[in-house]
C-alpha cells in the first residue's frame, strides 16, 4: 500500500534516513550478493526494489539510475522484467512492481472457498508464509542460462530467514559459485536467524532505524497526500510508538484502516496489539484467558513483539528510566513498575526472548499466549 503512495511523489524513493546507504553504492562494482537487514517495516523492501532496478536499468554510466525511462526501466516498473528474480512469499507479492501475480482464473472460486473452511485458511495462510523449495530451485536452475538482455540478472530474496532449510542450502551453494553478472538482494528482519555460512558469503549493510522526529515527519508527508485520511497528530505519534518506530509499518496499517479492510492482516494486527495492551495494562488483575483469547488470531510475533516493548518499558521504569515505546502510558507503566518484582520481571523476558526464537513454529498461538501472560500476572505477585 505505501507503494502505491510513493507512485504519485517524483521517481525517488529512497527513506532518507537509508540514503547514505544508497550513496555508498557503487553500481559499476557491485558484489555478488548482498544482506540488507534491519527491524521490519523500515523500508528495506522498497529500497532493495529500488536497488534491483538501478542495477538492471540500461541508461548510460555516466547518469543516475534508475533512470525510470529505458525500455529495461518501463519492463522493470510493468513487473514483467526477464532478469529480475523475486523469491517471496505469497503474502508478500503485492509489495513487488505492479504485483499483478493471480494468474490463475480459479483463485477467486478457491478463495471464497478457503473463507469458508477456517482451518483450511489458516492452513493456507501458513504456507503461503514460506518461500517454498519448488520455487527456489526453479530460480536457481534457470541462472545457468545467460540473462535475457545481456545485462545483470538480480534476485531478490525477502524475508531470508523464513527460507525453509532446504530452500537455504540451495541458495548457498549458488553464493558459493554465483554465475557471471547474477546478483542476489538478499533481505532480513532478523539477521541472527540467518545461516552463518549465508551470511559469510554476502556483503552486509545494517539498515537504521529513523529517529523519531524524521520517521515522523516522512510518515505524515505521505499521509497528507491520501485523499479522505483524517488523522490527529497525537493519534499518528501513538501508533508509531506502537509500531516501533518502523514507517512503513505504521503507513500500511494507518492505509489497512482507512479502507475500512477488517481482515487485512496488518488491520488485524494493530488491532490486537492494542487489546493486548490494555490488558497488560492491568498488571496482576490482567485476564489472561480473555486476551490470549482475543488476541490469537493476529500473528504470533506480532503479539511477542507487542510484549516485549511493554516488557522493555517496564523494565526501563524499574530503573528509574523513561519508556522508550509506549511514553503516552507513561503514568500507567510507572505504576506498575513500582509494582514489578524485578526478579520475575526479568525472567519473564528471558521467556519473551524465548519465545521469539520460535515464534514461526506450528504451535497453537492461544496456549503460548496463555502461558506468557499468566507468567505476566505473577509478575506482580509475591
Amino acid at each position: 500500500m505505501s507503494d502505491a503512495i510513493l507512485a504519485e511523489a517524483p521517481v525517488k524513493k529512497i527513506a532518507p534516513w537509508l540514503q547514505s546507504i544508497w550513496n555508498g553504492l557503487d553500481l559499476t562494482a557491485f558484489p555478488s550478493a548482498v544482506l540488507i537487514h534491519g527491524q521490519s517495516g523500515i523500508g528495506k523492501f522498497e529500497f532493495a526494489i529500488e536497488l534491483a532496478n538501478a542495477l538492471l536499468c540500461e541508461s548510460p554510466a555516466n547518469q543516475p539510475k534508475p533512470c525510470h525511462a529505458c525500455e529495461a526501466c518501463r519492463w522493470f516498473s510493468s513487473g514483467n522484467h526477464p532478469d529480475f528474480i523475486s523469491l517471496v512469499p505469497e503474502t508478500h507479492r503485492k509489495l513487488l512492481p505492479q504485483g499483478d501475480f493471480d494468474t490463475d482464473i480459479d483463485s477467486p472460486k478457491k478463495s471464497k472457498a478457503a473463507q469458508a473452511d477456517s482451518d483450511g485458511e489458516a492452513a493456507e495462510k501458513k504456507e503461503k508464509k514460506n518461500i517454498s523449495i519448488e520455487e527456489t530451485r526453479s530460480a536457481i536452475e534457470g541462472l545457468s542460462i545467460g540473462s535475457h538482455r545481456g545485462g545483470n540478472r538480480v534476485i531478490l530474496i525477502y524475508p531470508l530467514e523464513m527460507l525453509r532449510p532446504d530452500s537455504a542450502n540451495t541458495l548457498l551453494k549458488s553464493l558459493e559459485e554465483p554465475p557471471a553478472r547474477t546478483i542476489f538482494i538478499l533481505l532480513a528482519d532478523r539477521l541472527d536467524r540467518v545461516l552463518p555460512t549465508i551470511r559469510s558469503r554476502c556483503r552486509l549493510a545494517s539498515a537504521p532505524r529513523p529517529d523519531r522526529s524524521e520517521g515522523l515527519l516522512w510518515l505524515k508527508h505521505q499521509l497528507s497526500s491520501v485523499s479522505g485520511l483524517k488523522l490527529n497528530d497525537g493519534d499518528v505519534e501513538s501508533i508509531y510508538d506502537e509500531q516501533g518506530g518502523a514507517p512503513y509499518a505504521v503507513l500500511d496499517s494507518l492505509l489497512a484502516r482507512h479502507h475500512q479492510d477488517e481482515k487485512d492482516e496488518l488491520t488485524i494486527a494493530i488491532q490486537a496489539s492494542r487489546y493486548l495492551l490494555q490488558a497488560m495494562s492491568q498488571g496482576s488483575q490482567i485476564n489472561w484467558l480473555d486476551a490470549a483469547e482475543k488476541t490469537q488470531k493476529a500473528r504470533y510475533s506480532v503479539l511477542l513483539a507487542t510484549m516485549q516493548r511493554w516488557t522493555s518499558d517496564l523494565q526501563s521504569c524499574k530503573q528509574m528510566g523513561e519508556p522508550r515505546f509506549y511514553p503516552k502510558h507513561i503514568a500507567k507503566i510507572t505504576a506498575l513498575a513500582q509494582q514489578a518484582r524485578l526478579a520475575k520481571l526479568l525472567l519473564f523476558w528471558k521467556a519473551l526472548t524465548v519465545a521469539r526464537r520460535h515464534e514461526n513454529h506450528p504451535l497453537a498461538t492461544r496456549v503460548q499466549l496463555e502461558a506468557l501472560l499468566s507468567q505476566y500476572q505473577q509478575i506482580f505477585e509475591d
